[in-house]
């Protein structure tokens, strides 16, 4: 349910803002037409279950890391951002480099940042939105100033490409942004609404393996690559996120009508044309990238976002709900403000 950022007793109530925002994708391209050589599968099949045509695959040694870094620089390069003073770095991730250190740490070091609370956020494909919540709350505090907020996965590292049902999905990605505090307390909040749940028995319906062998005493399948019953991953979409967005809106007191853009998690187009059905909000108002990057996980959301920002489809004022859900199973929902991004 709805929860507001716990702040101080005493002191003034921060604000952070969006000040730029970054992304990458790599240059190969995995067509329907290649799977179609490697697994018994076709275009149609694909194209009417999951609306994906293309997606992008990393070479053997781009990994999470350097999908993220990419993506910061990306955002260096359009911004001219500082991030020597970034004081918190979130990479919201499925894929991490190592189990440790985190990826949030080889990002700190290729920047060079001296001094920073660098942490990987685990929530799957929710993650985008998780990282902005806590970067958001922690600004909020007053304990943080600057962060950066990276969702980044590299899929296919752990794609098994004898599944037909479950590599035909995914791709690799990642998208940056920044978000400053500003110290004016009459400045409306970027992040006005926020909603998010966590139901752990679904986890046996979507998973990748790693050093335990079974759970809730049924034996683990993969062998470290991705798990999914798509079914019971559709039947929690469309259920659940619906909830969520009429949640986020009775919390803002707004109706569907209000929204200016609806940036969904780009798990498959048939769960997002499903859950705009049943929310009411126009296709037309909905931004993804699933036709041709496929699922990315915790990059979806911000690939999305960045594109509409290329295209300059988002205007100053306009109200985004942000809403992502995978594994755990976790969903988590924002209502965001958009403020103008001012390229160097």
């Amino acid at each position: 349910m709805f929860t507001e950022p716990v702040l101080p007793m005493s002191g003034p109530r921060y604000r952070s803002r969006m000040t730029a925002i970054g992304s990458y994708v790599p240059e190969r391209i995995l067509t329907n037409a290649e799977l179609e050589r490697m697994i018994d599968t076709s275009d149609e099949w694909i194209v009417q279950r999951t609306g994906i045509r293309e997606r992008r695959i990393g070479e053997p040694d781009e990994f999470t890391s350097r999908l993220a870094i990419r993506a910061v620089q990306n955002m260096q390069e359009r911004y001219g951002v500082a991030l020597h003073d970034v004081d918190l770095l979130l990479v919201c991730t499925s894929t991490p480099d190592f189990s440790f250190p985190s990826t949030a740490c080889l990002v700190q070091a290729h920047f060079g940042i001296e001094q920073t609370f660098a942490l990987d956020l685990s929530a799957a494909c929710a993650g985008f939105v998780y990282g902005l919540h806590v970067a958001d709350g922690m600004i909020a505090s007053g304990m943080h100033r600057k962060a950066l907020v990276i969702g980044a996965d590299a899929l296919s590292k752990i794609a098994d490409y004898t599944d037909r049902t479950t590599c035909i999905l995914f791709g690799d990605g990642a998208a940056a942004v920044l978000l400053e505090r500003t110290d004016d307390p009459r400045s409306e909040p970027a992040f006005f609404s926020y909603t998010a749940g966590s139901d752990g028995n679904g986890a046996a319906h979507l998973y990748r393996s790693n050093t335990a062998a079974s759970l809730n005493g049924a034996p683990l399948r993969g062998d470290g690559k991705l798990v999914q019953n798509g079914r019971e991953v559709y039947k929690f979409a469309v259920q659940t996120v619906p909830k969520g967005v009429a949640e986020l809106l009775a919390q803002a007191g707004l109706t569907t009508a209000d929204i200016d853009w609806f940036l969904p998690h780009s798990a498959n187009l048939r769960i997002i044309e499903s859950i705009c059905d049943k929310t009411g909000i126009p296709l037309e108002r909905t931004l993804h990238t699933i036709e041709l990057y496929g699922n990315t996980s915790a990059a979806t959301i911000g690939l999305a976002m960045d594109e509409a920002v290329r295209m300059g489809r988002f205007r100053d004022g306009d109200r985004l709900l942000l809403f992502g859900f995978g594994g755990g199973f976790v969903h988590g929902g924002l209502l965001m403000r958009w403020s103008d991004l001012r390229e160097g």
